[in-house]
C-alpha cells in the first residue's frame, strides 16, 4: 500500500475514534439515576463577566448516590451558581444553605427513563453519521488517488479496509448504546 493510502486510512480511523470519544462524553451527561459531578458538566457560571465551567469556580462532590454538593471557592458565587444550575434546565432544584449548594437527584420515572433512552439513541445515531462521513471522505480521497494513477487493486483493497474500519466502529457504537440503555433502564 502507498503512503498516501495509509495516511487516508489513518486519518479516517482518527476521525472515527473522535466520534466514539464524543459519544462517550455525551453519554456521561445522560444521567442514569446515580448522582455524578459529570451531570453538571454543561453548567457555566457568570464569573466576573465571563462564562466559566462550574468545576472551575467550585468543588463538586457526590457524598452519596442521590446527592450532589457544590462548594464555591468564593462565598459570593453561591447565588450565581444556583442561578446557573436553574438556567441549565437539568431538572434539578438546588438548595442554598449559605455555605454549600445541595442538589437532591430525584429517582427517574419510567417516562423520564424512556426519554433518556431516546436521547442516548439520538447521540449514538449522530456518532454513526460522523463515522459514515469519515468513510465517505476517505473513499473520496482514495478515488482521487485512483484517478491520479494509483493501481485499481490497491484502491479497492483500501476501500475494503475503510469499510472494515467503519463496520467495527459502528459495532462499537451499538455496544456502547446497549450498555447505556441497560444503565438507564435499571431501576
Amino acid at each position: 500500500m502507498t503512503e498516501e493510502i495509509e495516511f487516508i486510512i489513518d486519518s479516517a480511523k482518527e476521525s472515527m475514534q473522535g466520534s466514539i470519544a464524543h459519544l462517550e462524553k455525551s453519554f456521561l451527561n445522560i444521567r442514569a439515576g446515580k448522582a455524578s459531578p459529570a451531570m453538571l458538566g454543561s453548567v457555566f457560571v457568570d464569573y466576573y463577566g465571563s462564562q466559566t465551567p462550574l468545576s472551575q469556580v467550585s468543588n463538586v462532590n457526590t457524598p452519596d448516590a442521590r446527592t450532589i454538593t457544590i462548594q464555591p471557592y468564593e462565598k459570593s458565587m453561591l447565588s450565581p451558581i444556583e442561578k446557573a444550575i436553574m438556567v441549565a434546565n437539568l431538572g434539578f432544584n438546588p438548595m442554598n444553605n449559605g455555605d454549600v449548594i445541595i442538589i437532591s437527584v430525584p429517582p427517574l420515572t419510567e417516562e423520564r427513563r424512556r426519554d433518556l433512552t431516546k436521547q442516548a439513541k439520538s447521540e449514538a445515531e449522530d456518532a454513526k453519521i460522523g463515522i459514515r462521513n469519515a468513510r465517505k471522505d476517505a473513499n473520496t480521497d482514495i478515488k482521487k488517488l485512483e484517478k491520479e494513477g494509483t493501481s485499481e487493486d490497491i484502491c479497492k483493497s483500501a476501500e475494503e479496509d475503510v469499510q472494515q474500519l467503519t463496520n467495527s466502529f459502528i459495532k462499537k457504537i451499538d455496544d456502547l448504546l446497549v450498555l447505556k440503555e441497560a444503565e438507564i433502564m435499571k431501576v
